[in-house]
This record gives structure tokens, C-alpha cells and sequence, in this order.
């Protein structure tokens, strides 16, 4: 045994319970000691005493004792006793977790003397050994407390009381009783309601993502009663819209594209389907619990068509066709799906274990592979080619009984007919040569063929080779007609087998340092059960994912209906009682409202799941109403409206935009479903691919005018007006939109060939609306399709105004200034922004 490895064993036979060494680390090797002074103290000295000594110590952190290394700081301990490799301090100077020192990586060499040393147990000086009995800090996620588990997010359901309140008459709604509590207890007053039309614009854009029509406005001015709103409400909700812009949110989350990304970024076949179930889905107010299940394990349920295609969930991140190391390119397949399934319904950032123990919340290490474990038997979206892709993830829409008989019919039939079309070929082309100039135009025409080949008999082919060809047509139109009937094809999950792949505690994550098997387990902050996993009804499958699915959305499990609760919430006010919605552990933010939140949970469950009696709730309420005034007292006791006591004003998402546009110019085309669509995307944009212009098709007119849910999203490719105004990353689960100020959307609003197609287009529709002539009139006219409301004298005058003097200045004909014009309403404020 050589003397390094026998100092660590030794060393590990001397460790006390705190973690430190006992009396003998106090005269430590006299050679290592000189190693460490020669070697090692310079470079703490240069690159971390700055920040890790004396009375600095950042992160809880100080390197000027060896006591106070192994104690570490907020992370946990700076080495590892029984795996140096993983040592913290390791992990930190190889950019593997933490990047330091924070001026840049240190060269290789140095960071190989300082693996050397911690292997050698870290040896200080004896002046520099410190206080033996400190106490080691240990990695949040190192061990589950009882303290943890008292944290807010992690208890019971509670089902509060509704809260009394001094202004009844304001409450329309339970909600507004928790809202006016909160009000009070911090001496604030809700703001006065929005007008009729900024109430119908709010909730029609909520709602459907779309404007309301100025009739609509009208009528509701007219009679602005409750009873008139909520058949409005109701109306909304029944509406196929409804679905399309509700599903854009959930696409977000589980973070929908249609392409794999990297160089190629070629499509995922078939996975417009996924994009359908979802808006399927929600104008059913299909159970949000049976959409859950379905989405994780709807292979692993009854079999329907649409849980086939819901399954696609799992295809719908990144996926790199041609990876240097496969089974770490498995691993990363397998973490996109653990980070997004535990951040869209648990609210927990468990991905963030997958290295080591959790930094911040307490979810250990061994959690993270224990969740894993549920998705271990599934196969990757393909192993290269489009070939595997089908193999691996397309399945015909039947039953699995009938999925092998329709496969093979479907292959014998396209068999048989190449080799009829084969035989028919081959003789035809025995003969052509020997046509007339008339033949070969009457030879285009099936019914003229066999008289043609049947002259040629005993001259170029023999009788035996005519009635071959004379039985292969007549087996070809025989065989057309009686085809396999045409089914859809899903793009869907698949899994190995019965027996899923055994999983392992992986050593800092890494695929080829396994460690500890485990078995599929909750959280243990959660419960921690290790449940029992069912035979498969699918014995394609391992039957662990349903297992998972019913516990996402069981009783036992606080999440789910929490974190959706949080998300409606978020979505009809403008951010969420929690404000990091994908986040309800110890770095998120805690709620503003917790008895609300817990209300609209107990709510969401009492409805069976339904989601809509939760939007009715909601947008019916007083707290919805509101205004979005600005009240200085009220600013100034509460800047960032924690307390709802007024409505946050918002731009419209870059969909609301786009789809505006073209319900203003009356071009917006509302058929629904099916293969996604193609807009126009300049060439200058398209020469920016790796492939310039590869994988973007054409569409019709009509096609390219519907609705932006159905534009084909390409990793590599956004449509610079959806991109400009901020729509989702697709690369992983979008919990929130951004919504920035940048230069590059007035830009776009005003100089894009799509702004200065949609300017036009809105004056056609002006000009046709008032065929005079008049510009007065076509001015109104415009600003009442983008407005929804009369313009007034002034603005109209404005307008008026604008076209001549680009007439007089510009020299500008008429129609080209009603068409800048138009152009300026499509930039005014109050089209792209709600109250």
C-alpha cells in the first residue's frame, strides 16, 4: 500500500462525529505540511483569502484553518472525507457547480495540486489546524428536518374560513374577502372599478387572447350588470378561443416546440397533435387531474387516442441526434423531464440535486434519482435518424390489441404494391419505345394502357408477359381499394419493456460513476414513500409513470393544486400569490396570501379539478374589476401592490399582438386544429440558420392568417415579431413572461415587410367601410377596428392632419397616407396595452 493511500484511510479511521479530525490531525504528515505551504498556500492566499479568511467569509465560508474548511459554510462541508473527488472545494475550482475563484478558472495544473492536497485529507499547518470541535455545516439538502418539514409549501391543505369584513357590499366573490382582509390589515383601500369597455377588453383578452368587437363593447355599455357580465364570462369560457389561448400557458410550461434544436433542428413528427390535445383539453374542462395523468402516464391508462398523443409530453424538449457520450446524452433526456415535471406540478426545483444534495432546499441527492427512476424505462425520442424517431416515438392512434395487426396490414399492402408497381413499371418500359406520338399522349389515360401494351404482343413481349401485366393492374386497383384504412400517426412516449432499467445514485451526476441502486420514491420531504408498482395494463411498460401520476395528484401530495392554484391566480392578475411560480421552496418567494391560496386549492379539489368554476370565481370578482390607477398614498404604503389594491396593467403576449393585427384588419382566419402553419419570414432571417431556410415551409394566404397557437415553432427560427415582444424559451418550462422595452420592437412595429403588409391591409378595410373617400371618415374608421371604440374629434382630427402633411411634406398620394397612418394606429399604446 503506498504512503497517499494509507494517510486517507488512516485519516478516515480519525474522523470524530463533528467531521474533524481528532487530536493527531493537530501533527499531520511533516511532508504534507511542506506540500501545502509550497504548493497550496499561495494559491489561497492569491485566489481566496480575499473573500474565505479572517472576517470575510462569503457564503459562511473561511479557507485560514482547516477546521473551518471541513466545517464550510452555506453549502455544506468544503471537502469530503469519504469522497475527496466530490469535495465542494473540488467541485468550485473546476467550474462544476459553483465557478471560483470568480475572476476565472485556474490553470489545470494548479487545480491538480489542489486535488492533490485535498486527497491527501487537506493538510494544514499546526498553527492553522483551528477549533476541532466546531460543528460541521451541513448542505440543506443533506438531511430532511423537522424543521423543513414546517415549512409553509410542504403542510396540509388547509380549507380556511372565508374572513369577515367591514365592506361586505364590495365582495362579489369569496376571493375579495381574503383580498379586503389584507387590504385592511395594512391600512389600504381597493382602487374603484374599470369602465365597462376596459373590463370587456380585459376579460376578452384573458379569456380568448382576443379583442372583443365594438358591438360588444357597446352592448355591454349599455347594461353593465352583473348578470350581463357573467353570460359574457360564460359565454367566453364556452368558446373554442377559450382553449387556444389558455393552452398557449400550459405549452409554455411544459416547454412545447416542434423541433429537436442543435444544428439540424429537424421536426418532431406528428407533434401538432400534442398542441390540439392541450386546447382539446381545456375547452372540455377535462379534470386537471386526468390531464396530469394522461400527460405523464396516458399510455399506462385505458386506451384512448388522445392519451396516446398526450404522452408527447415527454418528446417535447431538446434532443441531440448525435451525442458525443450516448448515455450521458440519456441522462440529460431524463433530467429535462425530471425538471419539468417537478418545477410545472410540484413547484420544486428537485433537478437541481441531480450533481449533489440540493444547495437550498432539502432534497437530497438520492431524491433526485429516486424520481428519475419513475421515467428509467423510457427510450430516448430516437438513436439518429428519422428512422429510429418512428421506431422509437410514432405509434398509429389504436389500441395496442390492434396496433401490431395494423402495422403489419399496413406493410404488407405497401409491400405488395411496390412489387405490383414494380412489375407494371418494367414492363411498360419494355414498350414505350415502340409507341406512336399519339400513344404516348393516349398513354397518360389508365384506361387506354392495356389496349396500348396488348399491340405490342408477339412483337416486344409475349402473351404469358402481357397477362402478367393485365393481372398486376387488376391486383393493384384491387389491393387500392381495399387498403388498410388511414390512422393517425402520435408522436408518444415508449419504454424498453416490461422491466425498466435498474437506477443508480449517480457520483456527481455523472453516468459512469454509478453508486447506490434505488428504487422510484416521493420526495422525502413529501412523504418519501417507496410505493409499490402495479403490472403495467400496457406490457410495453414498466407501469412505474401512473404510479407517479396519481400521486402528483393525490391528497397526500400539497403541490399540485397549490402550484395550480398559484398559476390561475397568476395568469388572470398579472403574477401569482407566490411570485416565483415554479418555485415554492426556501429561495422562492413566499405567498402574499397564503390563506387565499390555500382557499383556491381547496377550491380547485372541491370542483373535482374543473378549472373552470375557478376562472368563473376569479374574473367575476371585485378584486378583478379594479383599475389600474395609481393612488399615491397607496404606492407609497405598498410599491409593489403585494396587497391587490389595484389591477396591474399589461401589455398584450406577443400572440395577443400578432392576432390583434389581423382581427383589426378582418383578416384573422378562426378555422381550427390540424398541421401547424407557416408566416412569411424575410430571407435576411432565414440566411441566419445553420441550414439557411431549411425546415420552414410555405403556407396559403388564408393558412398564414390564422391564429399564432398554430405557427410552427422552431427551436432555431422564432418569427422576429413573436420573438420581439417576448414569447416563451422553448428550451425549458416558462413559468413567466418577460415583458421588456427594446429597440428592436418599434423597429419591427414600424419598418417589418409583416407590419407594413397588416398596414395596408387595414386600409383596405377602412377604404371599403367608407367608400367616399373622405379622410375623416377613414381615419374614424381605422381607429374604431384597432380601438374598439369611436375615436374622438381631436384624434381623428390628429389623424387627418398626419396624412396631409406627409401629402404636403413628402409628397405623399393618398392611399400610401392612409396606409402610414394605419401603420402609427397599429404603434398607438392603447392597442398593445391593457388597463
Amino acid at each position: 500500500m503506498n504512503r497517499l493511500c494509507f494517510y486517507v484511510i488512516a485519516l478516515r479511521l480519525v474522523v470524530t462525529p463533528t467531521g474533524l479530525l481528532a487530536d493527531d490531525a493537530a501533527a499531520p504528515d511533516a511532508q504534507h505540511v511542506a506540500f501545502f505551504n509550497e504548493s497550496i498556500l499561495p494559491v489561497l492566499k492569491e485566489h481566496c483569502f480575499k473573500c474565505h479568511s479572517g472576517d470575510k467569509e462569503k457564503g459562511g465560508l473561511k479557507l485560514d484553518s482547516r477546521s473551518a474548511l471541513v466545517r464550510g459554510g452555506d453549502s455544506g462541508s468544503g471537502i469530503d472525507m469519504d469522497s475527496p473527488e466530490q469535495s465542494i472545494l473540488l467541485e468550485a475550482v473546476r467550474f462544476e457547480s459553483y465557478e471560483m475563484p470568480p475572476s476565472g478558472k485556474l490553470p489545470d495544473e494548479t487545480i491538480e495540486l489542489l486535488a492533490r492536497w485535498v486527497a491527501m485529507g487537506s493538510p494544514y499547518p499546526a498553527d492553522m489546524i483551528g477549533d476541532d470541535d466546531a460543528p460541521v455545516h451541513e448542505s440543506p439538502g443533506s438531511r430532511v428536518t423537522d424543521e423543513d418539514r414546517k415549512f409553509w409549501s410542504f403542510q396540509p391543505i388547509q380549507n380556511p374560513p372565508v374572513p369577515a369584513t367591514d365592506d361586505a357590499g364590495w365582495a362579489r366573490t369569496p376571493t375579495d374577502r381574503f383580498i379586503l382582509n389584507r387590504l385592511a390589515e395594512n391600512g389600504l383601500q381597493p382602487n374603484g372599478e374599470i369602465s365597462p369597455r376596459g373590463l370587456l377588453r380585459r376579460v376578452y383578452y384573458d379569456l380568448t387572447g382576443l379583442p372583443p368587437s365594438i358591438e360588444a363593447i357597446q352592448e355591454f355599455e349599455a347594461d353593465p350588470s352583473d348578470l350581463a357580465y357573467q353570460k359574457i364570462v360564460d359565454n367566453l369560457l364556452a368558446s373554442p378561443e377559450y382553449g387556444e389561448r389558455w393552452g398557449r400557458h400550459w405549452m409554455d410550461l411544459v416547454r412545447y416546440a416542434e423541433t429537436n434544436s442543435y444544428e439540424r433542428d429537424d421536426a418532431k413528427p406528428e407533434v401538432w397533435r400534442f398542441r390540439d390535445y392541450v386546447i382539446d383539453s381545456l375547452n372540455a374542462d377535462k379534470p386537471f387531474d386526468d390531464f396530469t395523468r394522461e400527460q405523464i402516464a396516458g399510455d399506462e391508462m385505458e386506451f384512448k387516442p388522445e392519451r396516446l398523443v398526450a404522452t408527447g409530453y415527454h418528446r417535447l424538449g431538446i434532443w441531440d441526434d448525435e451525442p458525443a457520450d450516448k448515455e450521458l446524452a440519456f441522462y440529460d433526456d431524463m433530467d429535462d423531464i425530471v425538471g419539468t415535471t417537478s418545477q410545472v406540478f410540484l413547484g420544486l426545483t428537485v433537478h437541481c440535486a441531480r450533481c449533489h444534495e440540493h444547495k437550498i432546499d432539502p432534497i437530497p441527492h438520492a431524491d433526485y434519482y429516486r424520481m428519475l427512476s419513475f421515467f428509467s424505462g423510457l427510450n430516448r425520442l430516437g438513436v439518429r435518424s428519422g428512422d429510429s424517431v418512428r421506431q422509437n416515438s410514432l405509434r398509429p392512434m389504436v389500441p395496442p390489441s390492434q396496433e401490431r395487426q395494423y402495422t403489419e396490414a399496413k406493410k404488407r399492402y405497401e409491400n405488395e404494391r411496390r412489387e405490383l408497381e414494380k412489375t407494371i413499371r418494367e414492363i411498360e418500359k419494355q414498350v414505350q419505345p415502340d409507341f406512336q406520338p399519339v400513344e404516348h399522349e393516349d398513354f397518360a389515360y389508365q384506361m387506354n394502357r392495356e389496349a396500348i401494351v396488348g399491340k405490342r404482343v408477339g412483337k416486344l413481349i409475349d402473351q404469358a408477359k402481357y397477362d402478367q401485366y393485365v393481372a398486376a393492374r387488376k391486383r393493384l386497383t384491387e389491393i387500392e381499394r381495399n387498403k388498410p384504412a388511414e390512422v393517425g400517426m402520435a408522436l408518444c412516449v415508449t419504454e424498453i419493456g416490461s422491466q425498466a432499467r435498474p437506477t443508480f445514485v449517480l457520483t456527481r451526476g455523472n453516468p459512469h460513476a454509478p453508486a447506490d441502486p434505488v428504487e422510484p420514491g416521493f420526495p422525502e420531504i413529501l412523504g418519501g414513500q417507496t410505493p409499490e408498482i402495479p403490472a403495467s395494463p400496457n406490457p410495453e411498460t414498466s407501469g412505474r409513470r401512473i404510479v407517479l401520476a396519481d400521486w402528483l395528484v393525490s391528497e397526500s401530495n400539497p403541490m399540485t393544486a397549490r402550484v395550480l392554484a398559484n398559476r390561475l391566480w397568476q395568469y388572470h392578475f398579472g403574477r401569482g400569490i407566490v411570485r416565483t411560480p415554479n418555485d415554492f421552496g426556501f429561495q422562492g418567494a413566499p405567498p402574499t396570501h397564503p390563506l387565499l391560496l390555500d382557499y383556491l386549492a381547496s377550491e380547485l379539489i372541491r370542483a373535482d379539478w374543473h378549472l373552470k368554476p375557478l376562472h368563473r370565481m376569479l374574473v367575476t370578482s371585485s378584486a378583478y374589476r379594479m383599475s389600474s390607477d395609481s393612488r399615491d398614498e397607496a404606492v407609497a404604503a405598498d410599491p409593489t401592490n403585494d396587497f391587490f389594491w389595484r389591477f396591474e396593467s399589461r401589455r398584450l403576449s406577443a400572440e395577443e399582438i400578432r392576432d390583434s393585427m389581423l382581427a383589426a384588419t378582418g383578416k384573422l382566419n378562426l378555422s381550427k386544429g390540424g398541421p401547424s402553419i407557416y408566416p412569411i419570414i424575410e430571407a435576411e432571417v432565414l440566411a441566419g440558420q445553420s441550414r439557411p431556410g431549411a425546415g420552414w415551409g410555405k403556407s396559403s394566404d388564408a393558412e398564414r392568417a390564422r391564429r399564432s397557437v398554430y405557427i410552427h415553432i422552431k427551436r432555431s427560427l422564432g418569427v422576429p415579431l413573436l420573438m420581439n415582444f417576448d414569447a416563451a424559451d422553448t428550451d425549458f418550462t416558462c413559468p413567466v413572461r418577460f415583458a421588456t422595452i427594446q429597440p428592436t420592437q418599434a423597429l419591427g412595429m414600424f419598418n417589418s415587410d409583416y407590419l407594413v403588409q397588416q398596414s395596408s391591409d387595414l386600409a383596405d378595410l377602412a377604404e371599403r367601410e367608407a367608400p367616399a373617400g373622405d379622410a375623416a371618415d377613414r381615419v374614424a374608421a381605422a381607429l374604431r377596428r384597432v380601438l374598439q371604440r369611436d375615436a374622438s374629434e381631436q384624434e381623428i382630427a390628429w389623424g387627418v392632419e398626419l396624412m396631409q402633411r406627409l401629402r404636403s411634406e413628402h409628397q405623399v398620394d393618398q392611399r400610401r397616407g392612409l396606409e402610414l397612418f394605419c401603420l402609427v394606429a397599429l404603434n398607438l399604446n392603447e392597442f398593445i396595452y391593457l388597463d
